[in-house]
């Protein structure tokens, strides 16, 4: 086996380094050893993580076969948080069983008709917003995307049910941030106050919720239903499998997701120019979110904040057999970590790379190995088409209906659990806003106006 080179420094402090400032590292590595190097942190064993940023050689990692990679076994330090069956730690037949039935609910009719809700959502939280004070906004961001999943993929509405699963869910997730309980030394419930007795006590009751709603739902046999939950029960899946799939879409679906708002507020609000433009281009579509779905900036605009701020820096392959990869021979159970994070920051694909530049995507289609915030291959997240269309409800939603100024713009980058955010929760300051009933007349006088010319 040949290695790449990389770094000398002890393990520890290489993981030290890798929580805290994630794309430091890979750019001092970058510039010193180019496109491939050799990261030797903990618990990844004698073999490493060999990390590569060269489009070509990402090309054949995500063109690899089920049984010559697995994507489930390098995610393995999710598995307390998601449980056995989801579908980010399943491998070979059992992961390609569990995609070809959740895929569907993710793509066609059935997400396009999401659209309503999710604007129902995040016009209803925008009236929660405070008024000329700063607070984080990535908070609100989560509190959307949250009633947007338990909408979507449960099926439930206001109401007692929905409001108690909403508030375990959240303090669950919240439980479950600190980057410390990835560790498995730090996974010991030494009571309700320790950081892992608190989480253990939430994830179990939200479990018990969970359970629950798939038990009403199978019970219901409601034709009319249209969630995720409703489609899943119409699968081969056992109810444990469910289980873990949901789980799974929550805290895949809901963390990333506000996550990319935040970090899309963070580079449109202080650009009064392509705020002004999206503006524009959003009231012109009104309130259809068909039509919204297919505004061109607003495309752009989300494209470029998941280049330019990945929530997730890599993704993981552990190979099932020998592999030679940007030239170095590889043996079975080496870690190959393709990262998004330096592909996106590539000048020879994406010109002054450290720029927000939406429209860069105009000329310019990356393929799927140039273009990876959502992994790719086989293992490209099921979820990605929601996402983004999540995003662009949202963000056409609120840009229209509220004027805000960021804090502070010298904005950092911090870690929750797996993924990066803005530090502090980027806090914002909220000087006006339209009520919902005002919005809506702005959005009828524009598409008016619009006609008329």
């Amino acid at each position: 086996m040949s290695l790449p080179p990389g770094p000398e420094s002890h393990p520890v402090v290489l993981m030290w380094r890798w929580i805290r400032t994630p794309f430091e590292l890979m750019n001092e590595c970058h510039e010193r050893f180019g496109d491939t190097f050799f990261l030797a942190l903990p618990f990844t064993d004698k073999l490493g993580l060999v990390t590569i940023s060269d489009p070509k050689a990402i090309k054949d990692v995500f063109g690899f076969g089920p049984d010559e990679a697995h994507a489930g076994e390098a995610n393995i330090v999710l598995k307390p948080f998601l449980g056995k069956h989801s579908l980010l730690l399943l491998d070979g037949a059992s992961h390609l069983r569990h995609r070809k039935m959740i895929l569907p609910a993710f793509h066609g009719e059935r997400m396009l008709a999401y659209g309503r809700t999710m604007m129902d959502v995040a016009m209803n939280a925008i009236d929660s917003f405070p008024m000329q004070r700063k607070f984080p906004v990535h908070g609100p961001m989560q509190s959307i995307t949250l009633k947007i999943i338990i909408r979507t993929v449960f099926g439930i509405d206001d109401g007692p049910r929905f409001a108690e699963l909403a508030d375990v869910l959240a303090r669950g997730l919240d439980a479950s941030a600190w980057p410390g309980l990835l560790f498995p030394f730090m996974q010991r419930d030494l009571g309700p106050l320790s950081p892992w007795g608190r989480w253990l006590r939430l994830h179990n009751r939200a479990s018990k919720l969970l359970r629950d709603e798939i038990s009403r739902a199978r019970a219901s046999k409601d034709a009319k239903r249209t969630d995720v939950l409703s489609m899943l029960l119409q699968t081969e899946m056992t109810d444990d499998e469910i289980h873990d799939e949901l789980v799974t879409l929550l805290v895949a679906g809901h963390e990333t997701t506000a996550t990319s708002l935040a970090w899309a507020l963070r580079w449109i609000l202080p650009n009064k120019k392509l705020l002004g433009e999206l503006r524009e281009e959003i009231l012109g579509a009104g309130d259809d979110p068909a039509k919204i779905a297919k505004l061109e900036l607003l495309d752009d605009t989300v494209k470029e904040t998941l280049r330019l701020q990945p929530v997730i820096p890599m993704v993981g392959r552990v190979l099932q057999e020998p592999k030679t990869i940007a030239g170095y021979d590889l043996r079975a159970g080496s870690v190959v970590a393709p990262s998004i994070y330096l592909v996106h920051q590539n000048p020879e694909l994406y010109p002054n790379p450290t720029a927000f530049e939406p429209r860069r995507f105009r000329n310019f289609k990356p393929a799927a190995w140039e273009f990876l915030p959502f992994g790719g291959g086989l293992r490209k997240c099921v979820g990605a088409a929601f996402a983004i269309y999540e995003m662009k409800m949202v963000l056409a939603t609120l840009l229209p209906r509220v004027e805000m100024h960021l804090a502070n713009e010298d904005v950092k980058v911090a870690r929750r659990s797996i993924t990066l955010t803005p530090s502090h929760g980027l806090p914002v300051v909220v000087t006006s806003r339209l009520s919902p009933a005002a919005a809506r007349a702005r959005r009828r006088q524009h598409t008016a106006e619009a006609a008329i010319h």
